[in-house]
């Protein structure tokens, strides 16, 4: 029987209130960890075609206990439908089965259900609650905390979303043994960001135990999504709607944004866009003599280790340029890439389209 009691809790403090991020073994079997709300109010759970099979049954008997009424929407699985359509089904539900302005939303799956439930949650009947219930690695150390939510458009990722916070994250580390090796490695990628432009020795832990981050060690995936939300909660409770600090977590996610949205959304993980993007941004900042080329090279090598591509695709520099010009970061037309000042250490910073397109033909295949 897994250990219920969270292993680990990070708490979010915002200006105006906070919430917890509970981590640990079997958590979803608890509705006194994951149940939120009065409980008079209704429950909609909002998952995939994947993740369903799995825990949407086990996840309503739980809530079930606690909520009124609990109901399932299962959405279409992976980043192509993370769009306009697929988020229509989600308040044709709503309003079809007469939910209220009480209603708990709650997001059972990877980033992608957790941003769709996050800004459907902030636009039904003008807000309503819910709660994060992250089944994927990248989701439980990123996408579900800090409230950021959106949908893609054809032009760029996540352009159209609000900033909405949950009631509560429930990390179940149990979710992690059915995912793929893919989305093991995907996920990584977003553990190993957090080294280069917070924490220096966390990158050096990443190195060490990277062999078993990808074994699923369960002691070393604790660890790991427990720093993991301890540094994204402090950057986000600095800067809640990412007006300065906060773009220091999109570190290498300029290129990698500009790698899925080139390639189709779905053909790469975004992930794997990221941990390409990652070796782009180190290498950047090397050229722009911020950091030196061992440190650059250091990080590729532990993206390389995570099982993650180190090459982007070959969509010229031209191609990346003019995607990468649409980037929430871009103002008035001019890129703004999150570069490293000094091992642990990142900012915002412009830089010569040359310069740029040369890091881009050096690392595309």
């Amino acid at each position: 029987m897994p250990n219920l009691t969270p292993t680990a809790q990070v708490s979010i403090e915002l200006v105006d209130r906070h919430y917890d991020i509970l981590i640990g073994s079997g958590l979803l079997d608890e509705a006194a960890h994951i149940a939120c709300g009065p409980a008079s109010a209704e429950a909609l759970i909002v998952t995939n075609t994947t993740v369903a099979p799995l825990y949407a049954e086990r996840v309503q008997q739980v809530l079930a206990t606690h909520h009124a009424r609990v109901r399932t929407i299962a959405l279409p699985d992976g980043e192509a439908h993370k769009d306009w359509d697929t988020l229509n089904l989600i308040f044709d539900k709503l309003l079809g089965d007469g939910f209220d302005r009480k209603t708990v939303l709650y997001a059972l799956g990877g980033g992608v259900i957790g941003d769709m439930t996050g800004f459907a949650a902030a636009c039904y009947m003008r807000g309503v609650s819910y709660v994060q219930l992250p089944t994927t690695l990248l989701a439980q150390v990123d996408s579900s905390v800090g409230g950021k939510t959106a949908i893609n458009h054809p032009a760029g990722k996540n352009m159209i979303g609000a900033f909405y916070q949950p009631l509560k994250v429930i990390a179940d580390l149990a979710t992690l043994d059915t995912l793929p090796d893919r989305e093991i490695s995907a996920g990584l990628a977003e553990v190993i960001k957090y080294g280069p432009i917070a924490d220096d020795d966390f990158l050096g832990w990443i190195e060490h135990n990277i062999d078993a981050l990808r074994a699923r060690d369960k002691a070393a995936l604790a660890h790991a999504v427990q720093r993991s939300c301890e540094i994204k909660a402090w950057v986000v409770g600095q800067d809640e709607r990412e007006s300065g600090l906060r773009a220091i977590l999109n570190f290498g996610h300029t290129f990698g944004h500009a790698i899925e949205a080139g390639l189709g959304y779905g053909a790469w993980l975004h992930g794997e866009a990221v941990g390409c993007g990652m070796v782009m941004a180190a290498d950047l900042s090397a050229r722009c003599g911020l950091i030196d080329t061992a440190y650059a090279a250091r990080i590729a090598a532990v993206i390389e280790r995570a099982g993650l591509p180190v090459r982007g695709p070959r969509l010229g520099a031209a191609r990346y340029l003019e995607l990468m010009r649409i980037d929430k970061k871009s103002e008035s037309g001019q890129i703004r890439f999150v570069l490293l000042d000094a091992p642990g250490k990142a900012s915002l910073h412009r830089a010569d389209d040359a310069l740029v397109a040369e890091v881009i033909d050096a690392h595309t295949a």
